[in-house]
């Protein structure tokens, strides 16, 4: 532990000339503070080593900002900094999915286990009863109301901290062999030669129908697109308006150009080989 006048002299010596030795030795006077802080979060299954690597650079942080002539000591200041850089760490890494995207969340992230526990201990204390740890509506209410946030949101991270993430690439336990999780997971979808054949019969299809659409005049055109293709089809009445014609028309029109397009088809299916 260094006195308050050796941390003034290192903390000057570091932030006026860049002395690369009064920075090591200021931050090895506190890598006891940043694993103790660390120990903190253990409860989040991460290794022990990382938290410590991540406040570390927290402190590294801190000690580019910290203005030793304010008065008060390093390790008040840096502090708020490890914190900061470990609750980050462990935000990224417990879940692929943001779930800290406010102050309020990231709060309630970090303070529901220890509030819900104070909580039930407080029941066990008036009641002299034995309770589970699970969330009922009752002690979400009160969560919330702790915390400043909706009850919702209190469900919500409570399954979120319960279900952590896993990663596919997670190697199977038990297996002799180096099989990942992924490996086990099965395709449904169609092989690639299937998907290929798919394809092309599509393909082919749709430039026969181009080529049958060919033998039709406009008008017929414009009845099988606007009757058979257009989503929704228009009706016979619209049909007759739009071409100032009358519905019997229209209707006539459709059904002739409807054998057109089923012969030309039939005549481009037989000259496909």
């Amino acid at each position: 532990m260094l006195s308050l006048e050796e941390e003034y002299k290192l903390a000057k010596d570091w932030r006026e000339n860049q002395d690369q030795k009064a920075m090591e030795k200021l931050a090895a006077a506190h890598l006891k503070l940043v694993a103790k802080i660390a120990a903190g979060y253990r409860g989040y299954g991460l290794p022990i080593s990382d938290l410590i690597a991540e406040g570390n650079i927290g402190m590294m942080q801190a000690m580019k900002h910290y203005e030793p002539e304010r008065g008060f000591r390093f390790s008040t200041y840096a502090v708020w900094w490890i914190k900061a850089s470990m609750q980050e760490y462990i935000l990224h890494t417990w879940s692929l999915v943001k779930i800290g995207t406010t102050a309020a969340q990231k709060k309630l992230f970090f303070s529901l286990k220890k509030t819900k526990r104070a909580l039930i201990q407080e029941a066990q204390s008036i009641d002299g009863k034995q309770h589970s740890d699970q969330l009922t509506p009752e002690l979400v209410q009160k969560i919330a109301l702790k915390l400043n946030v909706s009850e919702d949101e209190v469900w919500s991270m409570e399954q979120r901290i319960a279900s952590h993430d896993s990663s596919l690439n997670t190697p199977v336990k038990d297996s002799e062999s180096a099989m990942e999780w992924m490996d086990w997971l099965a395709d449904e979808s169609d092989n690639q030669e299937i998907q290929v054949a798919q394809r092309d019969e599509m393909d082919k299809r749709r430039h026969a129908f181009q080529g049958a659409m060919k033998a039709l005049n406009s008008r017929e055109q414009e009845i099988i697109v606007g009757r058979r293709l257009d989503e929704p089809p228009k009706t016979l009445e619209e049909m007759s308006q739009l071409m100032t014609i009358s519905r019997e028309r229209v209707r006539q029109l459709e059904i002739s150009a409807f054998e057109k397009l089923k012969k030309a088809l039939r005549y481009s299916s037989l000259r496909t080989p």
